[in-house]
Protein backbone atom coordinates (compact mmCIF):
# COMPACT_ATOMS: atom_id res chain seq x y z
CA UNK A 1 0.00 0.00 0.00
CA UNK A 2 1.02 3.33 -0.93
CA UNK A 3 2.14 5.64 1.71
CA UNK A 4 0.83 9.17 1.22
CA UNK A 5 2.51 12.55 1.95
CA UNK A 6 1.00 13.33 5.37
CA UNK A 7 1.48 9.96 6.40
CA UNK A 8 5.23 10.50 5.37
CA UNK A 9 5.23 13.97 7.46
CA UNK A 10 3.33 12.10 10.64
CA UNK A 11 6.03 9.10 10.66
CA UNK A 12 8.89 11.95 10.38
CA UNK A 13 7.36 14.40 12.93
CA UNK A 14 7.06 11.50 15.45
CA UNK A 15 10.81 10.65 14.26
CA UNK A 16 11.80 14.11 15.41
CA UNK A 17 9.21 14.12 18.92
CA UNK A 18 11.24 10.73 20.16
CA UNK A 19 14.74 12.43 19.53
CA UNK A 20 13.61 15.56 21.22
CA UNK A 21 12.11 14.37 23.88
CA UNK A 22 15.56 11.60 24.88
CA UNK A 23 17.84 15.07 24.29
CA UNK A 24 15.06 16.96 27.00
CA UNK A 25 15.15 14.34 29.47
CA UNK A 26 19.26 14.18 29.26
CA UNK A 27 19.42 17.82 29.67
CA UNK A 28 16.82 17.84 32.41
CA UNK A 29 18.99 14.98 34.21
CA UNK A 30 22.35 16.92 33.71
CA UNK A 31 20.88 20.27 35.31
CA UNK A 32 19.61 17.84 38.18
CA UNK A 33 23.57 16.59 38.63
CA UNK A 34 24.61 20.08 38.37
CA UNK A 35 22.39 21.19 40.60
CA UNK A 36 23.11 18.66 43.69
CA UNK A 37 26.28 19.53 43.10
CA UNK A 38 26.21 22.93 43.94
CA UNK A 39 24.16 22.78 46.83
CA UNK A 40 26.44 19.80 48.96
CA UNK A 41 29.37 20.07 47.70
CA UNK A 42 31.44 22.52 49.63
CA UNK A 43 34.92 23.94 48.68
CA UNK A 44 36.16 24.41 52.30
CA UNK A 45 38.54 22.40 54.19
CA UNK A 46 37.23 19.64 56.67
CA UNK A 47 40.21 19.48 59.09
CA UNK A 48 38.48 16.22 60.30
CA UNK A 49 39.36 14.38 57.15
CA UNK A 50 42.29 16.34 55.43
CA UNK A 51 45.88 14.84 55.75
CA UNK A 52 48.08 16.69 58.35
CA UNK A 53 51.59 17.55 57.71
CA UNK A 54 54.56 15.87 59.19
CA UNK A 55 58.02 17.28 59.85
CA UNK A 56 59.60 13.82 61.06
CA UNK A 57 62.83 13.24 59.45
CA UNK A 58 62.94 11.24 56.46
CA UNK A 59 59.11 11.30 56.14
CA UNK A 60 58.03 12.83 52.46
CA UNK A 61 55.37 15.22 52.07
CA UNK A 62 54.00 13.02 49.37
CA UNK A 63 52.62 10.54 52.23
CA UNK A 64 49.96 12.65 52.89
CA UNK A 65 48.74 12.49 49.02
CA UNK A 66 45.56 11.02 49.07
CA UNK A 67 45.58 7.89 46.72
CA UNK A 68 41.76 8.69 45.81
CA UNK A 69 38.92 10.68 46.57
CA UNK A 70 36.15 9.46 49.06
CA UNK A 71 34.13 7.23 47.26
CA UNK A 72 31.37 7.25 49.59
CA UNK A 73 29.38 10.57 50.60
CA UNK A 74 28.31 12.06 54.15
CA UNK A 75 25.53 9.99 55.73
CA UNK A 76 23.50 13.39 56.20
CA UNK A 77 23.09 14.20 52.10
CA UNK A 78 19.80 12.61 51.29
CA UNK A 79 20.53 9.80 48.82
CA UNK A 80 17.70 10.80 46.84
CA UNK A 81 19.48 14.05 45.21
CA UNK A 82 23.13 13.00 45.82
CA UNK A 83 24.97 13.18 42.77
CA UNK A 84 26.10 9.49 42.55
CA UNK A 85 21.55 8.91 42.64
CA UNK A 86 21.21 11.30 40.02
CA UNK A 87 23.91 8.97 38.24
CA UNK A 88 22.74 5.57 38.90
CA UNK A 89 19.30 6.30 38.12
CA UNK A 90 20.03 7.12 34.58
CA UNK A 91 22.53 3.71 34.50
CA UNK A 92 25.57 5.42 34.21
CA UNK A 93 28.53 4.29 34.78
CA UNK A 94 31.87 6.42 34.18
CA UNK A 95 34.61 3.73 32.92
CA UNK A 96 38.27 3.25 34.70
CA UNK A 97 40.70 5.92 33.79
CA UNK A 98 43.13 6.03 31.09
CA UNK A 99 46.18 4.27 31.93
CA UNK A 100 48.15 7.29 31.01
CA UNK A 101 46.10 8.94 33.98
CA UNK A 102 46.45 9.23 37.42
CA UNK A 103 44.41 11.03 39.89
CA UNK A 104 47.30 11.48 42.67
CA UNK A 105 48.80 13.65 40.11
CA UNK A 106 45.84 15.04 37.36
CA UNK A 107 42.93 16.51 37.38
CA UNK A 108 40.17 14.41 35.97
CA UNK A 109 36.75 15.36 34.42
CA UNK A 110 34.86 12.37 32.10
CA UNK A 111 32.15 13.26 29.95
CA UNK A 112 29.52 11.14 28.32
CA UNK A 113 27.53 11.72 25.17
CA UNK A 114 23.51 10.27 24.27
CA UNK A 115 24.95 10.61 20.54
CA UNK A 116 28.83 10.06 19.60
CA UNK A 117 31.04 13.47 18.89
CA UNK A 118 33.50 13.80 16.60
CA UNK A 119 36.25 13.44 18.30
CA UNK A 120 38.31 16.34 16.75
CA UNK A 121 35.65 19.16 16.91
CA UNK A 122 35.58 18.31 21.19
CA UNK A 123 39.32 18.97 21.03
CA UNK A 124 39.09 21.93 18.22
CA UNK A 125 36.33 23.12 20.98
CA UNK A 126 37.67 21.96 23.92
CA UNK A 127 41.12 23.85 23.08
CA UNK A 128 39.33 27.42 22.91
CA UNK A 129 37.23 27.01 26.40
CA UNK A 130 40.97 26.22 28.39
CA UNK A 131 42.91 28.88 26.39
CA UNK A 132 45.80 29.92 29.17
CA UNK A 133 46.19 26.91 31.32
CA UNK A 134 49.48 26.99 33.12
CA UNK A 135 49.60 22.89 32.59
CA UNK A 136 49.53 20.81 29.90
CA UNK A 137 45.58 18.92 29.86
CA UNK A 138 45.45 15.99 27.95
CA UNK A 139 42.05 14.67 26.33
CA UNK A 140 40.76 10.62 25.35
CA UNK A 141 37.75 8.92 24.05
CA UNK A 142 36.92 5.41 24.60
CA UNK A 143 36.65 3.01 21.96
CA UNK A 144 34.15 0.91 23.57
CA UNK A 145 34.37 -1.31 20.51
CA UNK A 146 37.84 -2.63 21.92
CA UNK A 147 36.92 -1.19 25.39
CA UNK A 148 40.33 0.94 25.51
CA UNK A 149 41.09 4.86 25.76
CA UNK A 150 42.50 6.53 22.30
CA UNK A 151 44.04 10.09 22.87
CA UNK A 152 42.87 12.55 20.52
CA UNK A 153 44.13 15.17 18.86
CA UNK A 154 42.47 18.12 15.88
CA UNK A 155 42.65 15.35 13.07
CA UNK A 156 40.87 12.78 15.16
CA UNK A 157 38.06 11.31 12.32
CA UNK A 158 36.17 9.45 15.10
CA UNK A 159 32.72 9.56 17.14
CA UNK A 160 32.81 8.50 20.67
CA UNK A 161 30.45 8.26 23.44
CA UNK A 162 33.21 8.71 26.68
CA UNK A 163 35.97 11.45 27.05
CA UNK A 164 38.13 11.96 29.63
CA UNK A 165 39.78 15.24 30.39
CA UNK A 166 43.22 15.47 32.53
CA UNK A 167 44.86 18.79 34.09
CA UNK A 168 48.24 17.89 35.50
CA UNK A 169 48.63 19.26 38.53
CA UNK A 170 52.50 19.79 38.90
CA UNK A 171 55.44 20.44 37.00
CA UNK A 172 58.50 21.95 37.09
CA UNK A 173 57.50 25.38 37.04
CA UNK A 174 55.47 24.41 40.39
CA UNK A 175 51.82 23.73 41.04
CA UNK A 176 48.09 24.73 39.54
CA UNK A 177 46.89 27.49 41.64
CA UNK A 178 43.47 28.40 42.00
CA UNK A 179 42.50 30.02 38.58
CA UNK A 180 43.66 26.92 37.10
CA UNK A 181 41.66 25.29 38.55
CA UNK A 182 38.50 27.03 38.08
CA UNK A 183 39.48 27.86 34.16
CA UNK A 184 39.50 23.73 34.01
CA UNK A 185 36.23 23.22 35.39
CA UNK A 186 34.83 25.73 33.90
CA UNK A 187 36.39 25.16 30.48
CA UNK A 188 35.26 21.40 30.59
CA UNK A 189 31.80 22.15 31.46
CA UNK A 190 31.84 24.97 28.86
CA UNK A 191 32.83 22.58 26.15
CA UNK A 192 30.37 19.55 27.35
CA UNK A 193 27.43 22.10 27.08
CA UNK A 194 28.29 22.67 23.62
CA UNK A 195 28.11 19.23 22.48
CA UNK A 196 24.59 18.74 25.45
CA UNK A 197 27.31 16.61 27.37
CA UNK A 198 27.03 15.40 30.98
CA UNK A 199 30.22 15.93 33.01
CA UNK A 200 31.20 13.83 36.22
CA UNK A 201 31.45 15.46 39.52
CA UNK A 202 34.72 17.70 39.37
CA UNK A 203 37.02 17.02 42.34
CA UNK A 204 37.31 19.07 45.22
CA UNK A 205 38.29 22.32 44.67
CA UNK A 206 40.48 22.72 48.21
CA UNK A 207 41.50 18.94 48.01
CA UNK A 208 43.06 19.50 44.29
CA UNK A 209 44.98 22.59 45.48
CA UNK A 210 46.19 21.20 48.34
CA UNK A 211 47.29 18.04 46.87
CA UNK A 212 49.02 20.15 44.24
CA UNK A 213 51.24 21.66 46.62
CA UNK A 214 51.78 19.01 48.52
CA UNK A 215 52.86 16.77 45.35
CA UNK A 216 55.13 20.14 44.33
CA UNK A 217 56.73 19.84 47.63
CA UNK A 218 58.03 16.44 47.30
CA UNK A 219 59.42 16.92 43.53
CA UNK A 220 61.28 20.05 44.60
CA UNK A 221 62.59 17.22 47.40
CA UNK A 222 63.81 15.08 44.80
CA UNK A 223 64.87 17.44 41.73
CA UNK A 224 68.30 17.10 41.29
CA UNK A 225 70.79 17.36 38.46
CA UNK A 226 73.80 16.30 38.83
CA UNK A 227 76.30 18.07 36.96
CA UNK A 228 80.34 17.59 36.30
CA UNK A 229 82.86 20.37 33.98
CA UNK A 230 85.75 19.54 31.51
CA UNK A 231 88.06 22.49 31.23
CA UNK A 232 90.68 23.30 29.02
CA UNK A 233 94.50 23.25 29.92
CA UNK A 234 96.61 25.42 27.93
CA UNK A 235 94.32 25.56 24.05
CA UNK A 236 90.94 25.82 24.18
CA UNK A 237 88.36 23.05 22.59
CA UNK A 238 87.95 23.08 18.52
CA UNK A 239 84.48 22.71 17.56
CA UNK A 240 85.27 20.24 14.80
CA UNK A 241 87.31 18.57 16.86
CA UNK A 242 85.11 18.25 19.79
CA UNK A 243 82.07 17.10 17.81
CA UNK A 244 84.06 14.53 16.36
CA UNK A 245 85.25 12.68 19.73
CA UNK A 246 81.90 13.17 21.26
CA UNK A 247 79.92 11.73 18.12
CA UNK A 248 82.33 8.66 18.90
CA UNK A 249 81.24 8.68 21.88
CA UNK A 250 77.75 7.39 21.07
CA UNK A 251 76.36 11.28 21.50
CA UNK A 252 73.86 13.05 19.13
CA UNK A 253 73.62 16.80 18.78
CA UNK A 254 70.07 17.86 19.03
CA UNK A 255 67.99 21.08 18.10
CA UNK A 256 68.63 22.39 21.76
CA UNK A 257 72.01 22.70 21.03
CA UNK A 258 73.45 19.98 23.56
CA UNK A 259 74.60 16.31 22.61
CA UNK A 260 72.48 13.36 24.23
CA UNK A 261 73.51 10.13 25.10
CA UNK A 262 70.18 8.00 24.27
CA UNK A 263 68.92 4.81 25.30
CA UNK A 264 67.43 2.06 22.93
CA UNK A 265 64.34 3.96 23.20
CA UNK A 266 65.62 7.02 21.99
CA UNK A 267 65.58 8.72 25.61
CA UNK A 268 68.07 11.37 26.36
CA UNK A 269 70.17 9.87 29.56
CA UNK A 270 72.64 12.54 30.01
CA UNK A 271 74.00 15.90 28.47
CA UNK A 272 76.72 17.34 27.43
CA UNK A 273 76.88 21.30 26.26
CA UNK A 274 78.91 24.76 26.28
CA UNK A 275 80.38 25.85 29.49
CA UNK A 276 80.15 29.15 27.55
CA UNK A 277 77.05 30.82 26.49
CA UNK A 278 77.04 29.70 23.06
CA UNK A 279 75.12 26.99 22.17
CA UNK A 280 76.53 24.01 19.56
CA UNK A 281 75.09 23.69 16.41
CA UNK A 282 76.31 22.06 12.96
CA UNK A 283 77.31 25.82 11.68
CA UNK A 284 78.74 27.10 14.62
CA UNK A 285 80.95 24.19 15.78
CA UNK A 286 82.78 24.83 12.41
CA UNK A 287 84.30 27.54 13.46
CA UNK A 288 84.33 27.33 17.28
CA UNK A 289 86.58 27.37 19.96
CA UNK A 290 84.98 27.00 24.27
CA UNK A 291 87.63 26.54 27.51
CA UNK A 292 84.86 24.10 28.95
CA UNK A 293 82.09 21.59 28.70
CA UNK A 294 79.39 20.22 30.85
CA UNK A 295 77.75 17.09 31.65
CA UNK A 296 74.34 17.13 33.34
CA UNK A 297 72.16 14.14 34.32
CA UNK A 298 68.54 14.38 35.27
CA UNK A 299 68.12 12.49 38.17
CA UNK A 300 63.87 12.05 38.24
CA UNK A 301 64.19 11.70 34.15
CA UNK A 302 66.23 8.48 33.94
CA UNK A 303 65.89 5.01 35.14
CA UNK A 304 69.23 3.74 37.18
CA UNK A 305 70.37 6.75 37.68
CA UNK A 306 73.64 5.31 39.42
CA UNK A 307 74.71 3.57 36.47
CA UNK A 308 73.58 6.61 33.64
CA UNK A 309 76.14 8.43 36.35
CA UNK A 310 79.21 5.91 35.98
CA UNK A 311 78.32 6.26 32.02
CA UNK A 312 79.02 9.97 32.10
CA UNK A 313 81.70 9.85 34.06
CA UNK A 314 83.53 7.32 31.87
CA UNK A 315 82.46 9.56 28.89
CA UNK A 316 83.71 12.55 30.92
CA UNK A 317 87.81 11.04 31.33
CA UNK A 318 87.78 9.51 27.82
CA UNK A 319 86.89 13.34 26.66
CA UNK A 320 89.42 14.74 28.80
CA UNK A 321 91.98 12.03 28.18
CA UNK A 322 91.55 13.23 24.17
CA UNK A 323 91.13 16.50 24.76
CA UNK A 324 94.22 17.70 27.84
CA UNK A 325 91.25 18.54 30.11
CA UNK A 326 90.70 18.80 33.51
CA UNK A 327 87.44 17.02 35.29
CA UNK A 328 86.12 19.45 37.85
CA UNK A 329 82.88 20.46 39.54
CA UNK A 330 81.20 23.91 39.85
CA UNK A 331 84.08 25.03 42.11
CA UNK A 332 86.47 24.28 39.62
CA UNK A 333 87.60 21.71 41.80
CA UNK A 334 89.31 18.29 40.78
CA UNK A 335 86.33 15.83 40.56
CA UNK A 336 87.46 12.37 42.06
CA UNK A 337 86.65 9.09 43.11
CA UNK A 338 85.43 9.99 46.58
CA UNK A 339 83.07 12.86 45.10
CA UNK A 340 81.44 10.37 42.46
CA UNK A 341 80.92 8.03 45.42
CA UNK A 342 79.29 10.32 47.39
CA UNK A 343 77.58 11.52 44.10
CA UNK A 344 76.33 8.06 43.26
CA UNK A 345 74.50 7.46 46.55
CA UNK A 346 72.93 10.33 47.16
CA UNK A 347 71.42 9.31 43.53
CA UNK A 348 70.14 6.17 44.60
CA UNK A 349 68.81 7.65 48.24
CA UNK A 350 66.98 10.12 45.76
CA UNK A 351 65.52 7.67 43.41
CA UNK A 352 65.08 5.51 46.08
CA UNK A 353 62.50 7.56 47.07
CA UNK A 354 60.75 8.47 44.24
CA UNK A 355 60.16 4.26 43.90
CA UNK A 356 58.74 4.59 47.64
CA UNK A 357 56.12 6.81 46.21
CA UNK A 358 54.91 5.19 43.30
CA UNK A 359 56.68 7.30 40.64
CA UNK A 360 60.05 5.72 39.44
CA UNK A 361 62.87 7.64 37.99
CA UNK A 362 62.43 7.71 34.55
CA UNK A 363 58.82 6.43 34.18
CA UNK A 364 56.42 8.02 31.62
CA UNK A 365 54.84 9.66 35.63
CA UNK A 366 57.71 11.20 36.33
CA UNK A 367 58.65 12.26 32.85
CA UNK A 368 55.88 14.09 32.83
CA UNK A 369 56.18 15.99 36.36
CA UNK A 370 59.66 16.61 35.72
CA UNK A 371 59.41 18.77 32.87
CA UNK A 372 59.31 22.79 32.32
Amino acid sequence: MAISELQMGLIGAGAIAVVGVLAYNKWQERKAQKHAEKTFRSDHRDVLLEPGTSERPGESAYDDIPEALPTQLPDDIPTEIAPSAVAEEAGRKAPPLPPEVDERVDCVIRLESIEPILAGQLWQTQREHLEGLSKPVAWFALDESVNQWRPISPHSGERYHWFCSAMQLVDRRGPINDADFSRFVDGVGRTADQFMAIPTAAPARAESIERAGQLDQFCASVDVQIGVNLVSGAEPFLGTKLRGLVEAQGLALRADGLFHAEDDNGNSLFVLGNLEPTLFSPESLRDMQTQGLTMIVDVPRVANGAQVFDRMMLVAKQLASALGAHVVDDNRQPFGPEAAALIRQQIKHFQGQMQECGMPAGSPLALRLFTA
